[in-house]
């Protein structure tokens, strides 16, 4: 190799590697002590959507961001496989390693490394940065699962927490609609797990999980192919064209920004008539769905649009 080759990206690439096969190395240990989480993932590029994205659908997934030789990522690792243990599965473990994998690290827009968020139904609740203790970190858990108890997102016997926190009434198996709809969506198969809730939906037309857990299918569907940056620029050179502006209004509740999608789709609405008005409304009515229908956000949204509509 002559000098004029060598360049910072190939030193990142080359740290990359090296992060990612010692992760894998102390995976491969941890698994043949015995003391592997089993709840736990490494997660990269290639695995991110579907490991917490699509898991989020069905279970929460606690999203470690951490830094190979690092005392205080160490302290976090270890206090989060120790609640998750404890927790039995109620939720995932997803670790990324800022070392291994920096260019998702960049693209969450990681502020402090370890940093701890929470991830459910594609949405991402903040966390800790910086160094926190088992008992702090459980203390957050706790909080996050109250408020999403109250929101209706989790089953009000639904505890999060293993047997040093607040226990479970009645500990329940996982619904079984949701394990068949979960163990599609593992696959790839998105058309099975939505036929699963359709079928749920009509045998139940009261059940509002199957029906915001529908919607939330359909949305991955819708955007799985898409071209983030293809998508904006047509909807930025069409405002008038209800498709393109559907498409990154999808793009945007996929990625949690739900208000810019609603907003986006308000102002369609607005600028539309007839026929392309009622598409517009439509497809907003749907994102509605992908959210609790209590959710303060959606009831905003909803006298918004009956304003641009009257």
């Amino acid at each position: 190799m002559q000098p004029s080759d060598y360049s910072m990206q190939s030193a990142v690439d080359l740290g990359a590697r090296k992060a990612a096969l010692d992760r894998e190395a102390k995976r491969q240990a941890e698994e043949s002590s015995g003391t592997a989480n089993p709840y736990a993932i490494d997660v990269s590029e290639q695995n991110f959507q579907q490991e917490v994205l699509e898991r989020s659908l069905n279970t929460p997934v606690v999203l470690a961001v951490l830094q190979s030789h690092s005392d205080q990522s160490s302290q976090v690792e270890s206090a989060l496989d120790r609640l998750a243990i404890d927790a039995g599965g109620q939720w995932g473990l997803a670790k990324i390693d800022v070392q291994a994998s920096p260019q998702l690290a960049q693209a969450l827009r990681v502020q402090a490394v370890p940093t701890v968020v929470m991830v459910i139904g594609g949405q991402v609740v903040p966390g800790p940065a910086g160094p926190a203790t088992q008992e702090q970190l459980r203390d957050w858990l706790s909080q996050v699962f109250d408020g999403l108890r109250q929101q209706g997102v989790l089953p009000q016997d639904y505890s999060g927490l293993g047997p040093d926190g607040p226990p479970p009434e009645e500990q329940q198996e996982q619904d079984p609609v949701d394990a068949e709809a979960q163990e599609a969506i593992d696959n790839g198969d998105f058309a099975a797990a939505e036929a699963i809730y359709a079928k749920a939906l009509e045998n139940d037309p009261k059940n509002e999980a199957a029906r915001q857990k529908l919607a939330q299918v359909r949305l991955i569907v819708r955007v799985r192919e898409l071209d983030a940056a293809a998508a904006r620029q047509a909807a930025a050179e069409n405002p008038d064209d209800v498709e393109s502006q559907a498409r990154v209004a999808d793009i945007d509740m996929y990625g949690g920004k739900f208000e810019d999608a609603f907003d986006r789709m308000i102002g369609t609405v607005r600028r539309t008539r007839e026929d392309d008005r009622d598409r517009a409304r439509k497809h907003l009515l749907l994102l509605f769905e992908v959210l609790p229908a209590g959710d303060p956000r959606v009831a905003k949204a909803r006298r918004a649009l009956t304003s641009a509509l009257f």
